[in-house]
C-alpha cells in the first residue's frame, strides 16, 4: 500500500531522489540522495561492543577468526536490507507491522521486551563513549559519562533541522573510526598476504577460538536497529507505482552494501590491528578495552592509544543516539504512544550514570548488556522474514524463495548461536 508523495519530506535530497525513481538520465551521483540510513544502521555494527570482541579475538588467536567477520558482515547486509525492504513495500516499520498483524497482548510483550533490550543496548553504548572520554582525557568516569549525556543531546538536537544532517553527522563518526582505523594498521604493518588468506579459510584454533567465534557471530544481529531501519526507509522517499518501488530498493540496496562494506572493513581493521600488535608481542590476553589503549602505547607510541580512544568515543557517541531513536520506533510501533526524545535520552542514560557512578567494571558491564541483549535476536528477526516472505505484505517487493529460505537459516543460525552464547555466559552449557 503506497503512501501519498505529500507525506515526504520536500527537501532537496528527496526532490533528487524522486527524480531518479521517475527514471530521469542516469548518472552515478544519483545514488547520492538514497545514502544514509544504512549508514545510520551500520554504526550498531561498529559499537564499543565490537570493539571488546574483536580486540579479544585478535590478541588471543592473531588473524585466525578474520573469516568470521566476514561471514557476520554478510548475513549483516541480508537481515539490513529485508529491513529496509519492509519499510520501502509497506509504507510502515516493522514494529508498526508486527502491530497490525498480533494481537494487542502479543505487541505489548513485544514492546516490552524490545524496551529491555533497547536499554541493555543503550547501557553498552553510552558506557564506551563514557569510556572514550576517560581513555582520551584522562577524567573520571562519572564525569566522562556526564559529558556523553550532554553530547549526545547535542547531536539529536540536530534532527530539528532535518534528517539529511543528522544522517551526515552519523555519517561523519562512522569515516572518522574508519580514519582512526587505518592510521593503526600504518602504525602496525599486517601481512596483508596473511590477512586475505585468513578472510576465505575457516578455520579454528582450539575450544575457546570456537566458542568467542560464536561470540562474534551471535553478536551479528543488532535487534534495535532492525527496527529502526525499516523506520528510516518508510517514507523517506515515496515509491508511486511497483517499477519506482523496484527501482528505490535498488538504491537502498546499494546504500546497505556501501554502509555494511565499511563497518566490516572497520570491524576487521580491528582484529587485525590487536593480531599485528598484541598477538604478535605475546600479549594474549588483552580483553578488555581498557588494557588494549593502556597496552597500544608502548607496543605502537603514544599516537596508537590515542586514535583507539577516538575511535571507541565516535563508536559510543553515534551507536547511543541512534539507539535512542531506536528506542522512539519501538514505543511508536508497537503502542502507538510517544515520548520527547529527550526524555527517552534522559531516562536511557540514568543506568549508565548509576555503573560510572558506584564504580562497576565498564568492560565486564558490556558483556553483560550483550547477554541481554541475546534474549531480543528472535523477536526481531523471525517476523521480520515471516512478513517479508508474505506477498500480501509486500506485494511486488516479496522475498524469492531462495531469498526466504536463505533468510530463514541466517535467522535460525544467529538465534541458536545467541542461545548457546547464553548458556555459556551463565554457566548452563
Amino acid at each position: 500500500m503506497m503512501a501519498t508523495r505529500s507525506e515526504a519530506v520536500a527537501t532537496g535530497a528527496v526532490r533528487a531522489a524522486e527524480e531518479a525513481l521517475q527514471g530521469y538520465p542516469q548518472k552515478p551521483w544519483r545514488i547520492l540522495p538514497f545514502l544514509g540510513p544504512a549508514f545510520v544502521a551500520c554504526v550498531a555494527y561498529i559499537d564499543p561492543g565490537n570493539f571488546a570482541t574483536n580486540v579479544a579475538g585478535g590478541s588471543k588467536f592473531g588473524f585466525t577468526l578474520a573469516w568470521v567477520i566476514v561471514a557476520s558482515n554478510l548475513m549483516a547486509m541480508l537481515i539490513q536490507t529485508l529491513s529496509a525492504k519492509l519499510g520501502i513495500a509497506t509504507g510502515r516499520n516493522l514494529p508498526e507491522v508486527c502491530r497490525e498483524r498480533f494481537s494487542r497482548r502479543t505487541s505489548i510483550a513485544l514492546w516490552l521486551q524490545a524496551e529491555l533490550i533497547a536499554m541493555a543496548t543503550d547501557l553498552a553504548e553510552f558506557l564506551g563513549a563514557a569510556l572514550g572520554f576517560h581513555l582520551l582525557f584522562g577524567m573520571g568516569l562519572f564525569p566522562a559519562a556526564l559529558l556523553t549525556g550532554v553530547t549526545t543531546f547535542a547531536i539529536l538536537g540536530l534532527q530539528r533541522i532535518g534528517l539529511r544532517p543528522f544522517e551526515a553527522v552519523i555519517a561523519g563518526f562512522v569515516a572518522a573510526i574508519g580514519a582512526c582505523y587505518l592510521a593503526e594498521l600504518y602504525y602496525a604493518h599486517p601481512p596483508l598476504g596473511t590477512v586475505g588468506l585468513h578472510m576465505v579459510r575457516p578455520e579454528f584454533a582450539g575450544s575457546e577460538s570456537v566458542l568467542l567465534s560464536v561470540g562474534i557471530l551471535g553478536a551479528t544481529v543488532m535487534p534495535h536497529v532492525i527496527y529502526l531501519h525499516s523506520a528510516l526507509t518508510q517514507n523517506r522517499v515515496v515509491p508511486q507505482n511497483e517499477e519506482e518501488a523496484k527501482r528505490l530498493y535498488l538504491y537502498t540496496r546499494i546504500d546497505v552494501v556501501i554502509a555494511m562494506t565499511i563497518a566490516g572493513l572497520i570491524n576487521l581493521a580491528m582484529l587485525v590491528m590487536a593480531a599485528s600488535t598484541f598477538f604478535r608481542s605475546g600479549l594474549l590476553n588483552v580483553d578488555s578495552l581498557e588494557g588494549a589503549h593502556r597496552t597500544l602505547n608502548p607496543v605502537l607510541g603514544g599516537a596508537s592509544s590515542t586514535l583507539f580512544a577516538l575511535a571507541l568515543l565516535a563508536s559510543g557517541l553515534s551507536s547511543s543516539t541512534v539507539g535512542t531513536l531506536s528506542g522512539q520506533v519501538v514505543m511508536q510501533g508497537f503502542i502507538r504512544r510517544r515520548i520527547p526524545i529527550f526524555v527517552r535520552r534522559l531516562v536511557t542514560m540514568l543506568p549508565a550514570l548509576f555503573v560510572a557512578g558506584i564504580g562497576l567494571d565498564p568492560s565486564r558491564t558490556l558483556v553483560l548488556s550483550q547477554v541481554v541483549l541475546s534474549f531480543g535476536i528472535p523477536f526481531a528477526l523471525v517476523p521480520l522474514v515471516w512478513f517479508t516472505s508474505r506477498r500480501e505484505i509486500m506485494g511486488t517487493l516479496v522475498n524469492r524463495r531462495a531469498t526466504t529460505a536463505v533468510a530463514a537459516l541466517v535467522a535460525a543460525l544467529i538465534s541458536a548461536l545467541n542461545v548457546f552464547l547464553l548458556g555459556q555466559t551463565l554457566g548452563l552449557a
